[in-house]
This record gives structure tokens, sequence and C-alpha cells, in this order.
């Protein structure tokens, strides 16, 4: 769900290699669009933030519950690869959580997908939100809507259905759930299998698909047409009532508060970034790069250059690399562009971070240019590997920040020469936010049959396989 509103979108990435340039009519300054104010009766973020935290209260529980009874360098998880939890650790927190090994299975799940556990091969640890998540509202929410945003993968895909037609589904749930939006009450589940029946049937014809195999008769079509897309409505009703977006019973759905705030989130395509054009002197260095996130890059160097004379070198550089280490991949980016104003002074600190996984790909191109490199070639002191992290991480940053097509338009920057070679590569690599990424792509890519592939890898990661 995308608005089709044109938006001037200043996010900048950290290219892995060169892109063509931007058309002029992007730099040139618009007047800016007022953000638009929420539907009349929406609640406050704090009281969405509440609804949030309420509803992964368990989910959060047993994230806290190993991040403390693990601890660092020990592993609860089985050797399936999937990150899931061991028999033992499971019955473990069971017993002291006061729940059911499947209620901390089904917990430790959710908490993967809203991005409260980070899975690293075999092996998962508390994620970036987990530490913020009874301090900072705007974490809280972006965990609920990274949850809400893979609502197809919180509960398991029918079995006696095609994945095709599940796919199908999935790819024409957005416009349901624009229209429950709208709505704004209960809609009849008759209401909503038409407008589902719709869609697949617009999907089909922008694919200009011809059925293959055994055709039925003329006279078995319509029932063979429309009798699997309600059970499989039910089934994506359900999910998205798991995660907490709408109620769902007695032939009705109605989105919540929160499910209905996500959605117009999403058409309204609002910048999670705050927007602060002066005034970051004073201000910490992860506080000063969200307020220069949507500047233009020669503003944002202007402030990048007044908050560094505010402070000594080594104070800020030190403050710089701990913003970049959060999980914020925006933050990450700009971090490394405040540090190319900061020049020779940085480079024994940023040289000391290179040997840090989540940094090395930015440490390594900031040394490389620092070295006389040209930027446009820099990309090419990446090992492969390295590149696709950074592909990864920087898709990261426009899913978070950024608009669909913005994310549809980085998928074009990857040295991958297909898509399946890119999924391939993205899923070895093992970035924790891969399968929040896939399934942003999935959302926002026009191609069916694309998103459908990526959406399968992202399935795929969640899974293990």
């Amino acid at each position: 769900m995308t608005s089709r509103i044109p938006r001037d979108s200043r996010l900048r990435l950290v290219r892995p290699r060169p892109l063509a340039a931007a058309p002029s009519a992007v730099n040139q300054r618009r007047p800016r669009r007022p953000a638009p104010r929420p539907p009349e009766g929406t609640p406050a973020p704090a009281e969405l933030a509440r609804m949030a935290r309420s509803g992964l209260a368990d989910a959060a529980r047993v994230a806290h519950w190993a991040d403390g009874a693990l601890g660092p360098g020990r592993d609860g998880t089985g050797s399936d690869g999937k990150g899931t939890l061991s028999d033992e650790t499971a019955g473990r927190a069971a017993e002291e959580l006061g729940l059911t090994a499947a209620q901390v299975r089904a917990a430790w799940d959710t908490a993967r997908l809203a991005g409260l556990i980070e899975v690293h091969g075999d092996s998962a640890r508390p994620g970036w939100r987990l530490r913020a998540w009874n301090r900072d509202d705007s974490a809280v929410l972006r965990g609920w809507v990274a949850l809400f945003d893979a609502w197809s993968l919180a509960s398991p895909e029918p079995t006696d259905r095609e994945p095709a037609a599940v796919a199908e589904v999935v790819s024409a749930m957005p416009q349901v759930l624009s229209f429950l939006q709208l709505s704004a009450g209960p809609v009849p589940v008759e209401q909503l299998l038409d407008l589902l029946e719709q869609r697949v049937t617009e999907l089909r014809t922008e694919r200009c698909e011809i059925p293959y195999g055994p055709q039925p008769e003329p006279a078995e079509e319509p029932e063979t047409a429309d009798a699997p897309l309600a059970p499989l409505l039910d089934w994506a009703l359900r999910a998205l009532a798991s995660v907490g977006a709408l109620t769902y019973g007695d032939g009705q759905a109605t989105l919540t508060p929160l499910g209905n705030w996500a959605v117009w989130v999403k058409l309204e395509q609002i910048c999670v970034a705050a927007q602060s054009p002066a005034g970051n002197i004073e201000v910490a260095a992860e506080e000063m790069l969200r307020g220069c996130a949507q500047l233009r890059p020669n503003a944002a160097r202007a402030e990048y250059r007044a908050w560094l004379a505010a402070r000594p070198v080594g104070s800020a550089v030190t403050e710089l690399l701990g913003a970049a280490r959060g999980d914020d991949a925006l933050l990450r980016g700009l971090a490394f562009e405040a540090l190319r104003v900061v020049g020779a002074p940085a480079e024994p600190d940023v040289r000391s971070v290179a040997d840090e996984p989540t940094l090395r790909p930015y440490a390594l191109l900031w040394l490389a240019e620092h070295d006389g490199i040209d930027p446009e070639d820099a990309h090419e002191v990446l090992t492969r590997e390295e590149a696709t992290w950074l592909w990864v991480d920087t898709a990261a940053a426009v899913a978070d920040h950024g608009e669909a097509p913005m994310l549809v338009r980085h998928l074009e920057s990857a040295l991958q020469p297909t898509v399946p070679r890119l999924l391939d590569e993205v899923r070895a690599v093992g970035h924790p936010r891969t399968v929040q990424v896939l399934v942003a792509l999935a959302a926002a890519h026009p191609d069916p049959a694309l998103a459908k592939a990526v959406r399968r890898a992202a399935f795929q990661v969640h899974t293990g396989g």
C-alpha cells in the first residue's frame, strides 16, 4: 500500500556500486508538504505504543527471559539452523514464566518477527528494540509494524491450497486492508470476499496469465475459480487477527486501533525520521542524525560541521560510532557521512572498527575514500559478501524510513545479475533484518511474480530453509 502523492524523499543511501544519477527534478527544492494528520479518533502514539506493548507482552517477556537466563555466549536454540528454541530451553522458560511450552515457542516466533530477537545462523541474541522496549515508544511501534508486515509468516499457510493461490491472496490483502481502514467499522466477510476476488482477478489479468495443465470443463470454471478464495481469506483474516491488526468473528472483520493506524501509515507513507533543519548542535549524535535525515546533502553537511564544532573531535567520533552501532541502518549510513566531514582525525577510530561485522562495509568504504579512491569506485574494496550485507542493510534503511518506490529502485543497485541469485546470496549473508527487508520488498514490488519469489525467500529465511 503506497500513497499516490509524489514525495521528495531525501533519504541518502550508502551504495554498494554506482547508481544512475538522480533526476534533476529530485534535487529541485519544492515547498514542504505538511505532515498529514491521522484520522480523527486515532489514539495518540503513546497509547498506540501501550497497546503494542500489551499485545507483545509475552514476546517481550520471553525475549527478556532469554536475555537474562541464557546470557552472552550461551545459546538456547536448537541446531536446525532456524533459530528455534531447543526443547530444554523452551521447557525451562515455560516453567519460570508460568507459560506452556507451546506459548513460549509462539512468543519466541513473534519476538523474532517483531525484531525483539535477532537470529544469526543457529544462535539468537536480543534485538535493539528489546533494549529500548520500556523507554522508546517509536521502537515499540516499529516492532509492531514489522510484525504486521510479516502477518503471512505469523500463521502457517494452508497446506491444502496451491502456493500460487496463497501468494495471490497475500498480494491482494493490502487492498482489503485499505478498504477496512476506509470503512472505519465492521465489514461483512462476504463484502471482503467480493473485493478479494476482484483484486485477484485484476492480478491475473495484469499478468496476462494463461492457465497451464489440465483445464476444467467450462461449466465447472465458476466453482473452481471462486471456491478456493473463501478459506484463504479466512486464513488471512485469522493471521492478521493473531498479530493484533484486526478482530474477526461473527461473519465480520474490524481493524483494531493499531491496525487502523498502521494501514493509514502505509497509505500516507509518513516518514519515521524526524525533520529538523536546524537546532541540532546541543543534542546527542543519534538525535542529531535523525534531525538531519530529511535534509538535503549540503544542509546536512552544514549541520554536521556545526555539531562537530561544538565538541572535541575524539568524543564526537566516539559518539557517532556509537550511533552507527545501533540497529537503525539509516543512522549507520548518516553517521559515516558525518565522519566524512570529520576527515583525517577520524581515521584511527574508523580503522579500529573495521573488524566489527555491522560496521565493516561502511568503514572500508570510508577508508577507501579517505585513501583517495573515487567514491564511485570505492565499492570495489568490498567482498561480494560484504557488498551483499551492505545492500540488505541499506534496504533496511529504506524499509524503515523510505518509500516503496525507493525500495523497488534499490533492487536495481544489487551486484547480482538476477533476482534468484540475489535472493540466494541475501539468504546466505545472515543479516538480522533479512526477513523484514524481503517482506517489505515483496509488499512494494509491482510485479506479482517477483513479489511472490521474494515472499517465498522471506518465508524460507524465517523457517531456516
